[in-house]
């Protein structure tokens, strides 16, 4: 089977990787690292399943356009991605799903906001209603910094229109699970679980970015505790999809927080997960290509099967990421990352120089991957291998999956 991987980054770069198994793989863009990438429109390829990594081409409409054309696409149409496109109307859809969230409001104006905020509890947590590359949360004790950022959101100033609408939510405490499930539109099935670090730095300190590292299996998570979040979680919203009117065919990725009240949802994202994507798919043994064409067709007929090996992830990024993240300076130390055994490398913010060497080219630059018996022993693997990758001010944190 011939698969067109959409998107850029280190995501579609495992994507790739795994497809690549079974079947033959194009990237479309890709990017100067990815093997089989293509300056090609998705639209102008012709393959027997499409698989869309981002979320901003989904938001668009491009599972819609391919779907018209006659193609099998793994991606939900732009209906089901509003999920992702529009906080507010996620947080309308699982609570007619009676899934267990944080209490919530949104607002469009700076006063009614602020005067919600005012009757929380820190944290305090605000969103973008809409697509900010993962960036458009903030998570503060400061009610002061809260009033701020919600001025900052509603005015533009920060994340443009996107921001104009907020979300205004309770702050949950606890640690965090990322469940990717693959939907057929009527069922849902769980890859293995992960967990992701978001704040640039150690300790979970400094701003939210699109993630800093990830590792696959979670203790807490047992067979028992996914079946579960596919059941309270993930199923009652492709219910409720359906109840809506929406095939939803593609990734229903939950991000959930274990509070002592029990397990909550902080979201819902209708694409793979980066970095999580880059800690999951490599641990897979089954055949994902199928897997995804079933979902594609409408009908899941397998279940994915994990070996039981650890991957940790850890993400090196660009100095001054994810703010102003600095870029054209030449990525040194490959070869040797790449000789160190367990390692793999998924490029994401990468370009070519004009020597042909590969180039700093975005905010998340590399996702070095270590493999392992364990979760520890996958860790010393990934930073034996991120030790060896330099280029002037790479940034990255040392405490990926240390506690785990």
């Amino acid at each position: 089977m011939k698969v067109c991987v959409v998107g850029s980054g280190g995501r579609e770069h495992a994507l790739a990787d795994v497809l690549r198994r079974h079947h033959d793989v194009v990237v479309a863009p890709g990017n100067p690292g990815i093997p089989g990438s293509t300056p090609e429109p998705p639209e102008s390829i012709d393959a027997d399943l499409f698989v869309v990594g981002p979320e901003a081409p989904l938001v668009d409409g491009l599972a819609d356009r391919l779907r018209a054309a006659g193609h099998l696409v793994f991606g939900p149409g732009a209906d089901g991605a509003r999920l992702e496109g529009s906080k507010a109307w996620m947080k309308e859809v699982v609570s007619a799903a009676g899934v267990p969230t944080a209490a919530y409001s949104s607002f469009t104006a700076v006063t009614p906001a602020v005067a919600f905020l005012e009757t929380l509890s820190p944290p305090y947590v605000i969103k973008t209603d809409g697509l900010a590359a993962g960036k458009g949360v903030l998570v503060t004790e400061s009610l002061d910094d809260a009033r701020s950022g919600v001025a900052e959101y509603l005015s533009g100033a920060a994340f443009g229109d996107a921001g104009r609408t907020v979300v205004i939510e309770e702050g949950l405490v606890g640690p965090e699970l990322s469940v990717l499930a693959v939907c057929d539109g009527s069922r849902a099935v769980a890859l293995a679980p992960a967990q992701d670090f978001k704040r640039i730095g150690e300790g979970d300190t400094g701003v939210n970015t699109g993630g800093m590292g990830a590792y696959s299996p979670v203790a807490l998570a047992d067979h028992s505790v996914v079946d579960d979040v596919v059941s309270r979680f993930v199923q009652p919203t492709l219910d409720e999809l359906v109840r809506r009117g929406i095939d939803y065919r593609g990734v229903l990725y939950a991000g959930l927080m274990f509070t002592e009240s029990g397990p909550r949802l902080i979201e819902f994202n209708v694409r793979f997960g980066d970095p999580e994507t880059q800690v999951v798919l490599p641990r897979l043994t089954s055949d994902l290509g199928e897997l995804l064409a079933q979902a594609a067709a409408g009908r899941i007929e397998r279940e994915p099967e994990f070996s039981r090996d650890a991957v940790v992830t850890v993400v090196l990024a660009a100095e001054g990421y994810p703010s102003a993240p600095r870029t054209g300076d030449v990525i040194g130390g490959l070869e040797a990352a790449s000789g160190v055994d367990g390692v793999s490398i998924y490029f994401a913010g990468v370009g070519e120089g004009t020597d042909g060497s590969l180039v700093t080219a975005g905010g998340r630059v590399l996702n070095v991957c270590g493999r392992g018996p364990d979760v520890s022993a996958a860790r010393t693997v990934a930073y034996r291998g991120a030790s060896e990758v330099s280029w002037p001010g790479v940034v990255m944190r040392r405490d990926i999956a240390a506690e785990a």
